[in-house]
């Protein structure tokens, strides 16, 4: 026997619940970093300062084996130039085994993976990402033909002669996209992101990124800002795939074509502009 009413209406369905919005924290790992502010301003005194004595001590050690006077080393000889590289080189070793040993108080995680250096697919995506660092450096260089310079800038000095442009070449590719892609992309970047977002970590960092090259770019104001703008677009790789590595290649990649040029310009370092 039915007792139903087949006329009766049917009791409203209730609405499905709404899908749970992810956590900003699931949405950016790669922002979850175990260290902070507090370590970032620490970094910042320890690289002024070890900087600064780095130089004074390569300088000291340079002019007791060549016998040159310390005052004499002022100027733009290859002596200079090789002492601020060698210092350089010795300030990012030093740099790196500070970053170690932040990380390694903050975290028990594997050096490299914590600081960001996660890995990405392969196949052709490293040569999309060296090729992406050459276009790059293509454009920047058109940039910079048209940017304005009234005067000599600094870094100009360490490209007098073939033995200072081999050092900073060694530099450039094999030192400083490694150890500026750590420290800016690795360390600088989450604890800014993580406070003020993506877009405005790209900024900030991007813009110090600039800013750490100033002296070498001093009165040359527009180059200063091309290269906040190679900055920011170093951070967005970095933002956009999760992973310090990608920038890194994007950065090789940068600074290999710029140092091309150089190459080609010179006839392969043989001719070099003269210096006032």
């Amino acid at each position: 026997m039915n007792f139903s009413e087949p006329n009766a209406p049917l009791p409203p369905e209730w609405p499905a619940p709404p899908e749970p919005t992810p956590a900003p924290s699931a949405l950016l790992a790669d922002l979850r970093v175990a260290w902070h502010w507090w370590d970032l301003f620490l970094f910042g005194i320890f690289a002024v300062v070890s900087s600064v004595v780095l130089a004074v001590l390569v300088a000291q050690a340079a002019s007791a084996i060549f016998h040159v006077p310390f005052r004499a080393m002022q100027d733009g000889s290859t002596l200079k130039s090789g002492v601020l590289i060698v210092a350089q080189t010795l300030w990012s070793a030093l740099a790196i085994a500070y970053l170690y040993a932040v990380v390694r108080f903050r975290t028990r995680e594997p050096f490299w993976r914590s600081i960001g250096w996660r890995s990405f697919p392969g196949g052709i995506y490293p040569l999309l990402y060296l090729s992406g660092g050459g276009v790059l450096a293509f454009g920047i260089d058109i940039a910079g033909s048209l940017v304005s310079k009234n005067v000599e800038l600094p870094i100009e000095k360490l490209f007098a002669n073939r033995l200072s442009v081999l050092l900073l070449m060694g530099l450039g590719v094999l030192v400083a996209p490694l150890v500026e892609e750590t420290i800016f992309r690795g360390f600088l970047y989450p604890v800014i992101a993580r406070q003020f977002g993506v877009p405005v970590g790209i900024l900030i960092t991007g813009i110090l990124f600039g800013l750490l090259h100033a002296a070498q770019l001093w009165g040359g104001w527009g180059q200063i800002g091309l290269l906040v703008c190679v900055g920011i677009v170093l951070t967005w790789v970095r933002a956009r795939t999760g992973t310090v590595a990608a920038s890194y290649l994007v950065h090789l990649g940068y600074n290999g074509l710029l140092f091309l040029f150089l190459v080609l310009e010179t006839s392969g370092l043989r001719h070099f502009p003269p210096h006032p």
